[in-house]
């Protein structure tokens, strides 16, 4: 079996988390770590100030709260500073910190929190607590808002976490095991109920002592931060590079909602690296297609690099950074794996699908079904309380098995499909859907998520869901390609997709892998309904669930549907036909 390898050799690796922060005290002092908006300005605090809250709230969660080695902080809460501090206090101190997705509706947000075996709970305000039972059984609930509501007996501001420990000498856990964990982070779920990740010391700092060998991030980058923490993207990928190298992070005040407030935010701090995901890039460039100082100002000249995951970035905004030379590097990798596995290199030329080869200290391998599987000091602990998920999770000679089928390429890895999104026709052949998904997102912008099923079916049909913004405000000076018909609103979408859908098609090899029908749906995926994911990834089990009768009807089963639909046969352009219900 082929195993991929790094030629380069990982620096070295720090121990823990305390030992971080305590060698980045001596070494930035007075410089800023962390800021964030206020007032409309960005003000912060220094790697002193930071490293001094990190001491005291470690030492008053201890020695006033009885929080002891091993216990559990869950963390509901967007990003902003005191999450900051108190996620690196439990986790220098010997504890475990538990971050969530901060507007978890009361059903998931109690599962987490009950299944994580937390002592202690820490949420951002009124919101948080406004979707909790006061029945949750708690030793300790702490605020970062003030003036919150009185819910719990046991309730708190951190404003009591904050205040100066009594013993000047206390120190922080400086000899934690590095393979102690110190951070559960749950997965996004994207194929069902999100899986409790047990991360160690290692896990993380192997991570950027790896990354130090490959980009030159130091103490003078300016980091502009959006990608949130409880997701190991931004949680894990993007915020421990910028402690561990000493880079100055802001965040980003609209949380990468709004591309405006991106850019205000842009034009204040001038990122040198930027973090983010195929869809936000793609709204900053729509800004600076026509506004000569909008391009100036994103695509500045102290630019060094942008960083995407989640997806691939299209080859024509990847062509936009690459004509001004500012490097685009893509990544791939699981949370189980701290996340990153691959990185491309920027002196490449990139390829579709291809995320590049393993980042030093870590090993990749493709299994004989076409799995891909990884060995590395990033590795995961396991699963907590989840027999079944660590079934058969790793190899018998240790290896993790990460669920996604790959290929080796010349340039690297090269993903095809997760395994479990693969399905059986009525006929017994294998689809690969995501191919398709991909080469339908692709040609119209105009469509914001497509889904491809058929399992057990003759053929395999497509659920379309427009991006309704963009039809109900279009911009007829530009399109994805120059033939775009720019509709102005779901029947014409309707009448332009079905060339579009055609073309799609004709990308994919297989004739039984083609989708013979599709259909628009009037409607939005959303977190609320579990049928996207808080990292906003589509979570394929449950839309396929949420709109059977959707696919029941594309079948020809007559079914009630609620929504406005538009169904489009492939076969025959006369059958094109219009559902109103």
């Amino acid at each position: 079996m082929q195993v991929l390898n790094s030629d380069q050799v990982s620096g070295e690796v720090i121990p823990n988390i305390a030992r971080l922060l305590e060698r980045n005290v001596m070494l930035y002092e007075e410089k800023i770590v962390y800021q964030e908006k206020q007032n409309g300005i960005y003000a912060g605090i220094s790697w002193n100030e930071l490293y001094e809250n990190v001491l005291n709230v470690a030492f008053n969660l201890q020695h006033r709260f009885g929080f002891v080695r091993g216990d559990k902080m869950v963390i509901f809460s967007p990003n902003r500073m005191e999450m900051l501090v108190l996620e690196l206090a439990v986790m220098a101190s010997g504890g475990i910190a538990v971050p969530i997705f901060a507007f978890f509706y009361q059903e998931t947000a109690e599962l987490l929190i009950n299944h994580s075996d937390a002592r202690f709970l820490a949420v951002a305000g009124d919101i948080q607590l406004g979707r909790l039972s006061a029945l949750l059984k708690l030793d300790a609930v702490f605020t970062f808002d003030s003036g919150c509501q009185k819910k719990f007996r046991q309730q708190y501001s951190f404003d009591d976490l904050i205040v100066m420990r009594s013993d000047k000498n206390y120190r922080l856990r400086y000899d934690a095991d590095p393979d102690e964990i110190c951070l559960n982070m749950y997965t996004s779920g994207t194929m069902g109920t999100p899986k409790c990740v047990q991360l160690m010391h290692k896990n993380i700092l192997s991570q950027q002592a790896a990354l130090s060998e490959i980009w030159n991030i130091d103490s003078s980058d300016r980091f502009l931060s959006y990608l949130p923490w409880h997701h190991s993207f931004g949680g894990i990928f993007e915020l421990f590079a910028a402690l561990c190298n000493g880079a100055m992070m802001s965040l980003e005040s609209g949380y990468g909602k709004e591309p405006k407030e991106i850019m205000h935010n842009w034009k204040m701090i001038q990122p040198t690296v930027f973090f983010s995901v195929p869809k936000v890039y793609q709204a900053l460039v729509d800004l600076t297609m026509f506004d000569k100082e909008a391009e100036e100002l994103f695509f500045h000249s102290q630019l060094k690099f942008v960083f995407t995951a989640a997806a691939a970035l299209p080859q024509k905004l990847s062509d936009e950074f690459e004509k001004r030379k500012i490097a685009v590097m893509e990544g791939w990798g699981l949370t189980e794996t701290s996340p990153c596995c691959t990185i491309t290199n920027p002196k490449e030329k990139r390829q579709t699908g291809v995320v590049g080869k393993p980042i030093p200290g870590v090993s990749i391998r493709i299994a004989d079904d076409g799995e891909i599987q990884v060995s590395g000091p990033n590795v995961m602990k396991g699963y907590y309380k989840n027999d079944e998920a660590n079934k058969g999770i790793f190899t018998s000679d240790g290896w993790f098995c990460t669920g996604d089928i790959g290929e080796f390429t010349e340039g690297g890895l090269k993903l095809i499909t997760r395994k479990d999104r693969i399905f059986k026709l009525l006929n017994g052949e294998k689809v690969i859907p995501s191919d398709l998904e991909k080469l339908i997102e692709l040609k119209c912008h105009y469509i914001s998520f497509a889904v491809v099923t058929g399992n057990g079916r003759d053929y395999p049909v497509a659920l379309l869901f427009p991006n309704k913004k963009l039809i109900d405000q279009p911009d007829y000076l530009k399109g994805p390609f120059d033939s775009c018909f720019c509709p102005r609103d779901l029947r014409e979408l309707q009448k332009c997709l079905h060339g579009c859908l055609h073309d799609a098609n004709c990308g994919i090899g297989q004739k039984f892998s083609k989708i013979k029908a599709a259909m628009i749906i009037d409607d939005e995926l959303s977190i609320e309904n579990g049928t996207l994911t808080p990292s906003m990834k589509v979570a394929p089990r449950n839309v396929v669930s949420t709109y059977k009768a959707h696919l029941e009807s594309i079948y020809g089963e007559a079914k009630d549907i609620p929504e406005e639909v538009y169904i489009i046969k492939l076969e025959d352009v006369a059958s094109l036909r219009n559902i109103t219900v």
